[in-house]
């Protein structure tokens, strides 16, 4: 059954960091090409990274990749800063503020273009919400919300435009495209990254409050990787059982 389109794909080459729009990529085992692939190490919490939770101002910092998809070696990574500087992602000044900003230490750390673990991309591979979605918080919460916020991978455009469609998909397939598959697992869970506009790092703790009581404190829903292949922005989706 064809329920629409994609109409954004955002991958993050930095954890935490607001992330890039592409027209297409890869998908990979793991999810879209890059995502996550780039995190910072927190010195005070073995095994754990840096995020928005830790650090708030991050979530105003903007990163990308500078050219096009390898799968021999990442391209490199320029990260735009609040207040319009262009760094590199590891340049020992960046760091040193995000340190500044967090109060801890941190070493950065980089996955391979052919596997980036559950950890940095936190419980699956995709996030994915939907235009309807969006538009019914928005006009529930009284403002505009920008979907970066919740940090999605897809933003799908539906055809019959039903806010949480999304919902009704778990336990079944998504066909994306010509090859792309995927399995619709489990609504996210939210917590207060949501709180954080991304373009300016400050917290609001509303929007959080009121999905967590009308909507069980879920929105947009995960997948995970069935069939890679090529995405577009455009692409068909389709639900099948």
């Amino acid at each position: 059954m064809l329920v629409g389109h994609v109409k954004e794909l955002i991958r993050h080459p930095v954890k935490s960091f607001t992330g890039e729009h592409v027209n297409e990529t890869s998908i990979m085992s793991y999810g879209l090409y890059g995502d996550r692939s780039h995190a910072y190490l927190d010195q005070t919490r073995p095994s754990k990274f840096l995020t928005i939770t830790q650090a708030p101002q991050m979530a105003a910092f903007k990163a990308s990749f500078t050219g096009p998809d390898r799968l021999d070696a990442y391209p490199d990574i320029s990260v735009l800063s609040p207040d319009g500087r262009r760094m590199k992602w590891d340049d020992p000044c960046l760091l040193r503020e995000l340190e500044s900003i967090s109060g801890r230490q941190i070493s950065p750390i980089t996955y391979t273009p052919e596997c980036v673990p559950i950890g940095p991309l936190e419980e699956d591979h995709l996030l994915i919400v939907t235009d309807a979605s969006i538009q019914s918080l928005s006009d529930e919460w009284g403002h505009p919300v920008d979907y970066r916020r919740f940090r999605p991978n897809l933003v799908l455009e539906l055809l019959d435009n039903e806010a949480y469609a999304e919902e009704t998909w778990i336990g079944k397939r998504l066909l994306i495209g010509d090859t792309i598959e995927l399995s619709i697992n489990n609504p996210c869970e939210r917590c207060m990254i949501i709180t954080v506009d991304p373009s300016t790092g400050t917290a609001d703790a509303s929007l959080l409050k009121l999905i967590a009581k009308t909507r069980q404190n879920h929105f947009g829903v995960y997948g995970s990787v069935i069939k890679t292949g090529t995405i577009r922005v455009g692409d068909a989706v389709r639900v099948v059982t």
